[in-house]
């Protein structure tokens, strides 16, 4: 660092070995304290914070003065010595809490305005503000520590993504943003050509298309952190635009796609600090909705679905009798500890499951040897029959798999939330795999592709889905859970062009429209195509998971310090 630079140090990265040092520091004014005599600044870049200190022994009383009157949030330059401090003037709970700089020199580069709009600083318990008035002062939003350190975090996470990937012999190439438009289960956003009146490019929902050229291309592996574009409705992990690292290969199966983003999570997870096992559990589509109810269960607690038909049928309760007389089930969900519920938990957890569709619940508790509930007045209703523990809970439900499915898996979430259930494993990845290729539309009743038109049937299915029967064909689809989230999904893709057009039939185009909007893939798909398939991660998802933990104080040497995989990053930031 030359003489004449701003700064020769980052307020974060002092210690105690740094004592006697003549540095420049340079930042944001986190706040000031008056002891009289004595002036401290906590002095805050994004690296972290130190103290900034100013006394008649080191500071002329005009550099005093003029540290009295800075405003919080002013960015200043300051040069002095590091010092340590005083054994009972030292801060654990601050990375460069050791160490002071009493300051020579302070110069004012930004001053900030005395009454900021939203503060920067919260004490402890002190609510944020409105995030409409947040997101109005976005920049000083940004400056919280917090906020700092996920950017810091999601930076690492990109940068180890192609660290993992580049190993994995994966080359990262770039596919255009001004696209032509494609079915892939949302709208575009249109771009009018300025050149061609009426005519309009897409931004792209994914690179679908040109990563599968890039196959037929002989690229082999490639991946791409990829920006992508949806116009849908917007929800809590689903936005407008969106980040994506983007996978393909050649020459692989569903199980080779698995390896592939396993050591690419088992890569992520580590950079925050955690270490995983592999192989992640599977679960087919079938197994996953009749164990939990969902496709993306939070499989880090047990509480399965059962299906009680059998021993709960034919008991003198009309609404299950009837039920399943017209095809549906019973079904059920028991709970060890449950009796803790209150009535207004049961009647919560009841509300919840009528959302989904449900009649209702039916209830049977025991306490002792004692049953209670409706249930416990069924024909030949005994502590053996109910199959629960002392303080167990059941709760039942009947009808069609539909809506006990989609009923159940609110109330087994529900019933977590509520009893604060410990979970049994801290990270829990499942993949769900033979997902159904079609799905009927909940508005018209219409047979739809349940994912994207690309993903390839099972083999076994190929017959049933070129003679235009849509029931019971497998896709060879993919989803990849972690503790009842979606990271992403992935397949193997269709490389038959025979194939490729008759799902194209299938979605409604005629021969000129699947020419016009496809012929390029069928096309190349004629020209050898080789097996390929592959996933997408959703990385804002990941980036936000709460997975992050703090790394272990320790001393390191100065290189290590300021590696990002070494900084305390609780300390950093806080006093």
């Amino acid at each position: 660092m030359s003489a004449t630079a701003m700064r020769t140090h980052r307020c974060g990265e002092l210690r105690a070995d740094d004592v006697g040092r003549h540095v420049k520091l340079a930042g944001w004014v986190h706040r000031r304290r008056d002891l009289g005599g004595l002036v401290f600044l906590d002095l805050r870049d994004r690296d972290g914070m130190v103290q900034v200190s100013f006394g008649p022994d080191w500071t002329s009383p005009d550099l005093l003065a003029q540290a009295l009157d800075i405003p919080p949030e002013s960015v200043v330059l300051v040069e002095g010595e590091v010092c340590a401090r005083p054994d009972e003037a030292r801060n654990p709970e601050m990375a460069t809490g050791d160490v002071e700089v009493h300051a020579s020199v302070l110069t004012v580069v930004g001053p900030a305005e005395a009454q900021l709009p939203i503060p920067v600083w919260r004490t402890k318990g002190e609510d944020l503000p409105a995030e409409e008035r947040r997101l109005e002062h976005r920049y000083l939003d940004l400056r919280r520590p917090e906020l700092q350190r996920n950017i810091e975090l999601r930076h690492r996470l990109l940068q180890r993504s192609r660290t993992a990937m580049t190993a994995m012999g994966f080359y990262e190439i770039e596919t255009p943003i001004l696209t032509k438009p494609t079915p892939e289960g949302a709208r575009d956003f249109l771009v009018p050509s300025r050149e061609h009146r009426g005519h309009f490019y897409a931004l792209p929902q994914s690179p679908q298309i040109y990563k599968q050229l890039l196959m037929v291309a002989g690229f082999d592996r490639y991946f791409q952190i990829a920006r992508c574009f949806r116009d849908e409705d917007l929800r809590a992990d689903r936005q407008l635009e969106f980040t994506q690292i983007d996978i393909e290969a050649s020459f692989v199966s569903s199980d080779d796609v698995y390896a592939v983003l396993e050591k690419l999570f088992v890569a992520l997870w580590d950079e925050a600090g955690h270490t995983l096992a592999r192989p992640f559990a599977r679960l087919s589509h079938t197994e996953a909705l009749e164990r939990y109810g969902t496709d993306k269960p939070d499989a880090r607690f047990g509480l399965p679905l059962e299906d009680l038909t059998a021993s709960l049928t034919g008991r003198g309760f009309a609404a299950f009798d009837t039920a399943v007389a017209d095809g549906g089930r019973v079904r059920g969900l028991r709970v060890p500890g449950g009796v803790a519920l209150s009535r207004k938990h049961i009647d919560a957890l009841t509300a919840e499951a009528r959302s989904a569709g449900l009649g209702g619940l039916a209830v049977l508790k025991r306490s002792g040897d004692a049953l209670t509930g409706p249930l416990a007045k069924l024909e030949g209703m005994s502590l053996e029959s109910a199959g629960l523990e002392d303080g167990g809970l059941l709760l039942v439900c009947a009808g069609g798999d539909d809506v006990t499915s989609a009923g159940l898996d609110r109330v087994r979430r529900g019933v977590i939330e509520r009893l604060a259930l410990p979970p049994e494993t801290e990270h829990a990845f499942l993949w769900v795999h033979e997902f159904p290729l079609f799905e009927r539309d909940e508005d018209t009743g219409q047979w739809v592709f349940a994912h994207h038109p690309f993903t390839a049937p099972n083999p076994a299915d190929r017959d049933e889905l070129m003679a235009g029967r849509y029931e019971g064909i497998r896709a060879q689809h993919y989803d990849l859970g972690y503790n009842g989230n979606e990271l992403g999904s992935g397949s193997i893709r269709i490389t038959d062009p025979a194939v490729q057009s008759r799902v194209f039939e299938l979605l409604g185009f005629d021969a000129p429209q699947i020419e016009q909007r496809f012929g390029f893939l069928l096309r190349a798909l004629a020209m050898g195509a080789p097996p390929h398939g592959g996933f997408a991660v959703g990385f804002n998802r990941v980036a936000m998971l709460p997975f992050r933990k703090p790394r272990p104080r320790g001393r390191c040497s100065r290189a290590r310090r300021r590696s990002c995989r070494h900084r305390n990053w609780t300390g950093s930031g806080s006093r």
